[in-house]
């Protein structure tokens, strides 16, 4: 739903354990944004790139030692791409890079096994039924 209704320039910034599931959700979003192209986690490419009905910038923080490092790949840049989606996976690496605006998804495995995804952001609170 996100990747069919999202508007360019959206920044989603996800965090969650390591197999919480924020790569499975980027490939929704994906799929929704009609890319057919197999999205896989970019943790050793840094960022992934798409085409669809709106670019998808798809990035991974883990490696990086935080918003400097960000910063040196050109990742600024690409948050601030008005037509693309932009989904940062381990967002909290790099928080002071982020636009003030970004939305937020935060995933966790509750302990029955069960996720659990918090939503914050009125960007993306717009699009959600």
């Amino acid at each position: 739903m996100i990747g069919r209704r999202a508007a360019g320039g959206l920044v989603i910034a996800f965090r969650g354990d390591l197999g919480a599931g924020k790569t499975v959700m980027a490939k929704g979003v994906a799929r929704g944004l009609g890319i057919e192209d197999e999205v896989t986690s970019p943790t050793f490419t840094v960022v992934s790139e798409y085409e669809g009905r709106l670019r998808l910038h798809h990035m991974d923080a883990y490696r990086l030692s935080g918003p400097a490092d960000f910063a040196e790949i050109g990742g600024e840049d690409l948050l601030a791409d008005r037509g693309a989606l932009c989904l940062v996976e381990w967002s909290e690496r790099i928080e002071a890079a982020l636009p003030a605006d970004a939305a937020r998804i935060e995933l966790s495995v509750l302990p029955n096994g069960t996720r659990r995804a918090r939503i914050e952001g009125a960007a993306l609170e717009g699009l959600l039924p």
